[in-house]
């Protein structure tokens, strides 16, 4: 049973000892774990991070410690042209940012792959770490499309990463998704979202939400990282974490903290600061596509099931995008 004074989800790590906190979508999703780090260190947890890369790691100078799987150091370097975006490397300057705190922390990034091969690369770092608990971090909320709604955002890596975790077959295992509203640019229904949500908490999945404001020392620790990789990465700054980082400073409505974002309205909002958090093996047993992509080997097997699954679906099967009749 749960208490009102206390949150579901950390209730549920109470036993937890070590554990794998890892960015589900690519990019700049671990820097949103960033807060949860701090937090979980601070209740005497040993945290791992790892993050699912765009980066071309094997032209990188990272440490390849299993198949598609690289430890990441603050003086890696990248000689690749053909990276999946160009110039990227954020685990890296995480890496930096996190020795410039003091804490040397264990980094790993995942090659852009599919979902038996990031399943056996989790499952490596589950056993070298003698990790008890997984937990997923989506910068964004289309990791909670289960597949029938008309807009899924961009689910590919996310969805890739939840189903990885949950054939690693360990126990306890979790999402946390935060930046609600930053994912109506890439076409999702926030009404569809609550709907999720809802469908979660009559099954027992959801455990609840928490919130970071800026007086917070955790959130403090956000607002340096983003700082310090924006300097480092002006060209490809994440839209999604400075979304989240002008939240936290108090802004509202069409603000734009990253020239990437010119020329579009953006919703900057309060609730981008909440983290939604379930259990992960619920919300995967509710992707209605899982049975297609469980197996697939790369990124582009992965994407032509998803193809095959929403050609498949007749009009009336799809949930229309809606506004929120507020």
């Amino acid at each position: 049973m749960y208490s009102l004074n206390q949150i579901p989800f950390f209730q549920e790590l109470a036993d937890s000892e070590t554990i794998l906190l890892a960015g589900a979508g690519g990019g700049f999703d671990i820097y949103s774990g960033i807060p949860l780090y701090f937090s979980l260190v601070n209740q005497g947890k040993k945290v791992i991070l790892a993050n699912y890369s765009f980066t071309w790691l094997s032209n990188t100078t990272s440490e390849k410690i299993c198949p598609f799987c690289y430890q990441i150091r603050s003086g890696d370097g990248s000689f690749a042209q053909q990276d999946y975006v160009p110039g990227y490397f954020p685990e890296k300057y995480l890496h930096q940012w996190f020795a410039i705190q003091g804490h040397d922390v264990d980094i790993y990034a995942f090659e852009r792959t599919g979902v038996k091969p990031l399943r056996d690369a989790y499952k490596f770092l589950i056993k070298k770490h003698n990790i008890d608990t997984v937990i997923l971090v989506d910068g964004g909320t289309d990791s909670l499309m289960f597949g029938d709604e008309e807009g899924l955002g961009t689910p590919h890596e996310d969805i890739c990463s939840m189903a990885a975790v949950y054939r690693s077959g360990i126990k306890k295992q979790f999402l946390l998704s935060i930046g609600f509203g930053v994912d109506h640019f890439h076409g999702v229904s926030h009404y569809r979202f609550l709907e999720n949500v809802a469908e979660m908490a009559r099954e027992g999945g959801y455990l609840g939400l928490f919130q970071l404001t800026k007086e917070m020392a955790e959130a403090e620790k956000y607002l340096d990282a983003i700082q310090y990789v924006n300097k480092r990465m002006d060209a490809n700054q994440s839209i999604v974490s400075n979304s989240i980082a002008s939240a936290l400073e108090g802004h509202y409505g069409d603000y734009h903290r990253t020239p990437r974002t010119a020329g579009s309205e953006l919703w900057i909002n309060p609730l981008m600061t909440i983290y939604w958090a379930f259990d992960l093996r619920q919300v995967v047993r509710k992707i209605k596509y899982y049975d297609a992509v469980k197996d697939t080997q790369t990124m582009g097997e992965f994407s032509g099931k998803l193809g095959e699954y929403r050609g498949g679906l007749n009009w009336e099967e799809i949930r229309l995008k809606r506004q929120m009749p507020i």
